[in-house]
């Protein structure tokens, strides 16, 4: 679309902004005003509030607010005392039951958890390191329990592709040994390789356990995005109970390149495979041991769901409401370690409450219906959104759009936004509304995140993060003081703006 074309685009729909009430197909009465009320709405959003909520959902007594865990009710229960006054469930029907107070919707879930001490110690010829979790190593939060000394084999990014004459377990024994795996895949390569296929792979072939790490030659991605050189905790296999999995770790990036030390530069062989898509694996002379206890204990997911009923004539279009959802989860305790997950992301929570409190004050209220959602179980494959999407609280095919609020406490100062299903002049008419229009960077679909199970049953959708590092980003460090005001007040505003225009102007 050219200058031309988009300029005409933000005159047309700021100009719906502008135009009277009836043109809309409703009563003056029911507008909030022009773009004068929307920016008395954005003065009263309050930074040291949403810091506020980010210090209380962060802080010890929720224990890392892991999916199924005591830690997930505890903030569960926080966020709905939030909106219990002023707020009503959604009905049967999905439409407005009265007044009452916020709803909790639950899930059975399995909980994975690594439980005391966790070592990983190496050794390279007589030479040994023992890493310190949390810095050196973390072990995938759902690997099952493991007590094993073996040799390590190194096998580039661990794919097996023979279709693509890509297998870099081609020629190499790894039975009863521990494999090295780069993350990710190189440059150019046709397609993208999951973790769980790269364990797949190891597992089918026999090896015992499985070390991976971040390679010295970041992709344009993990640059963007200030991927660090250290372990992150994550789900090997998200969502799922029942594909057995392999015990594995995390490591630095110095780590695995000490532990390749022996036949040659990490970086140097990384580069290799990167430029010639040729495997490079090799036999080390090392030594891996791993060792922790893991469990698995039944719990309960909560979803927090409210809504602001519309106070237009909500079945006019057949698209009457628009949710906006946060994820509420992190990590909780994991080999002795608190995951706080302040900018993971209670900080989306803190803004998506902010956003909430405004708008309820605001009156009359919007032309369409908006219903709040704090989702749990994002971090274990997406389990509370598609727990919602299944059991919506307002239908699915009534939906207007979905706007997700994922980690946005930290970075660079801008926002990066993800488009489907929309035109994206919506986002930078947004962006223009809130005064950000030069610190916005619109994008499509973005692969990951809550929004996703609501693309696929077909909502538009629209994804908001701040942009640049987050260098905390899955680690205990992600603490409530890293967390930047001015960066929630920026997002705040955005996403209030973006619901204005879905909601109000639609």
């Amino acid at each position: 679309m050219g200058r031309i074309q988009i300029a005409l685009v933000f005159l047309a729909l700021l100009g719906v902004l502008a135009q009277p009430a009836c043109r809309l197909g409703v009563e003056p009465p029911h507008r909030v005003g022009g773009r004068q009320a929307l920016t008395s709405l954005m003065r009263a959003l309050s930074a040291e509030r949403m810091l506020g909520d980010v210090a209380r959902l962060s802080g010890p007594d929720m224990d890392g607010r892991q999916t199924g865990m005591p830690g997930d009710l505890a903030s569960a229960t926080y966020v709905q005392e939030q909106f219990d006054s002023g707020f009503s469930p959604a009905g049967p029907d999905g439409l407005p039951s009265g007044a009452g107070t916020s709803e909790l919707v639950t899930a059975a879930v399995s909980v994975p958890r690594i439980r005391g001490e966790a070592t990983v110690e190496l050794a390279v010829n007589e030479r040994t390191k023992r890493l310190t979790i949390g810095t050196d190593f973390l072990p995938v939060l759902d690997s099952p329990s493991v007590d094993l000394l073996a040799s390590v084999v190194f096998v580039g990014y661990g794919i097996a592709d023979p279709a693509r004459d890509f297998d870099e377990y081609e020629g190499i024994e790894v039975r009863d040994r521990v494999v090295l795996f780069l993350r990710g895949t190189p440059p150019g390569y046709p397609t993208r390789w999951s973790h769980a296929q790269k364990e797949r792979a190891a597992r089918e072939r026999g090896a015992v356990a499985f070390l991976t790490a971040t390679g010295p030659i970041r992709s344009s991605y993990e640059l963007r995005r200030g991927v660090p050189a250290g372990p992150l905790a994550y789900y090997g296999h998200p969502g799922a109970t029942d594909d057995p999995a392999l015990p594995g770790a995390w490591i630095s990036t110095e780590a695995a390149a000490w532990l390749v030390n022996g036949v040659g530069s990490l970086e140097a062989i990384q580069a290799t495979i990167n430029e010639r898509l040729a495997p490079r694996s090799e036999a080390l002379r090392a030594l891996a041991r791993l060792s922790w206890k893991a469990d698995r204990v039944s719990g309960t997911l909560y979803n927090v769901v409210y809504r602001q009923p519309a106070s237009g004539p909500v079945r006019q279009s057949g698209t009457d409401a628009i949710v906006i959802g946060a994820h509420r989860d992190h990590f909780g305790q994991q080999a002795g370690l608190l995951f706080p997950g302040a900018d993971d992301n209670a900080s989306g929570t803190a803004v998506l409450l902010e956003v909430a409190r405004v708008l309820r004050e605001a009156a009359p209220g919007p032309l369409r219906s908006l219903i709040f959602v704090s989702f749990s179980g994002e971090e274990q494959g997406l389990l509370g959104s598609r727990a919602y999407v299944s059991h919506a609280a307002f239908p699915v095919d009534r939906t207007a759009a979905m706007i997700n609020v994922d980690h946005v406490g930290v970075g660079n100062g801008r926002l990066t936004v993800g488009v489907a299903g929309l035109p994206k002049e919506v986002a930078l008419v947004a962006s223009q509304l809130a005064g950000l229009e030069d610190k916005i960077d619109v994008y499509g679909y973005f692969p990951g995140g809550d929004h996703v199970p609501f693309r696929e049953a077909g909502v538009p959708t629209v994804t908001v993060v701040s942009g640049g590092a987050h260098p905390h980003f899955h680690q205990p460090t992600d603490v409530r003081e890293t967390v930047q005001p001015a960066i929630l007040d920026a997002v705040a505003r955005y996403i209030l703006a973006l619901v204005w225009v879905l909601a109000y102007n639609p």
